[in-house]
């Protein structure tokens, strides 16, 4: 009787992180709404038949066939601004976590990896942005630059990516006199290889978590400048400037306010959700209990 082999399928860690997030069925769920989301508002936004600023009807109606979110005061098809909202939202929101997670990363693995002065003085100065009030700092320059959704959106990510800086700092101390570390520096490699080939990588999974964090961070506190009247302006509209233009209307013409409320709190339930499924994916000291 032959001796029957075994075999084993080696698996990479991206299929391991992989397959963990796939049992995370909420967070799997939360990323196919908002793929869905994000194809509606980019992709739906040419197919649709009216565009925001068609004129479709002299008076404010209802939900309808034609018009699934109704129509304002001015005859606009809700439908297309809450498209349109969402475009910009989501535009936002996805810059401000590349901006904040790139210039975080940098700041607070070069602070980590070398210590010393050079780390007290860098992060010093993030414990200096961390101590601003970000709604009225954001306000206060948000007014300023126009109503520009990507500068908004640079404003936002040069509040926040202290927090990124933290975080990376923290991972990197933890790293950096691992073993690995010590044979990359054996054989000859310098300090920007280490620091960006070796340990930023290992730290990946905590530095995505944040930037899935950011976005929802991100889309929250844009609907607050522009609810606030500081963030996009007309002629451009966002999901904020949309709640905000309906808050008088809420008693008469309530779907005005609900629609672009409810993708703002789709948004950012997905991305919560999303973001608490790749920490469980991506962090091998996370254990979920089994079912």
């Amino acid at each position: 009787m032959r001796d029957r082999e075994l075999t084993v399928a080696q698996r990479s860690q991206a299929q391991l992180a992989l397959r963990r997030f796939r049992r995370h069925r909420l967070a799997v769920a939360s990323l196919v709404v908002l793929l869905v989301l994000v194809l509606l508002a980019f992709v739906g936004g040419w197919l649709w038949r009216y565009s925001v600023a068609d004129l479709t009807s002299d008076e404010s109606v209802p939900p309808s066939w034609a018009h699934p979110f109704g129509t304002d005061a001015a005859g606009h098809d809700t439908f297309a601004q809450v498209l349109r909202g969402t475009q910009i939202s989501i535009g936002i929101s996805v810059l401000v976590a590349v901006f904040a997670t790139v210039v975080g990363t940098v700041w607070g693995a070069v602070a980590g990896y070398y210590g010393g002065r050079l780390d007290t003085v860098l992060m010093r100065l993030a414990d200096l942005v961390l101590t601003l009030p970000l709604l009225a700092v954001a306000a206060v320059l948000g007014h300023n630059v126009g109503g520009s959704w990507w500068l908004i959106a640079l404003v936002i990510a040069g509040l926040y990516w202290a927090y990124v800086a933290r975080v990376a700092r923290g991972v990197v101390l933890s790293l950096r006199e691992k073993e690995f570390v010590e044979a990359a520096r054996a054989l000859g490699a310098g300090d920007a290889r280490i620091i960006f080939r070796h340990l930023v990588p290992n730290a990946f999974g905590s530095i995505i978590v944040n930037a899935t964090v950011l976005v929802s961070i991100a889309i929250l506190l844009e609907t607050a400048l522009s609810y606030l009247g500081f963030g996009v302006r007309p002629p451009d509209t966002s999901l904020g400037l949309l709640v905000s233009e309906a808050q008088t209307a809420v008693q008469t013409r309530p779907w005005l306010f609900f629609f672009p409320g409810l993708f703002i709190i789709l948004i950012a339930l997905t991305i919560n959700f999303i973001g608490d499924g790749l920490r469980d994916a991506l962090d091998p000291q996370q254990v979920r209990a089994r079912r």
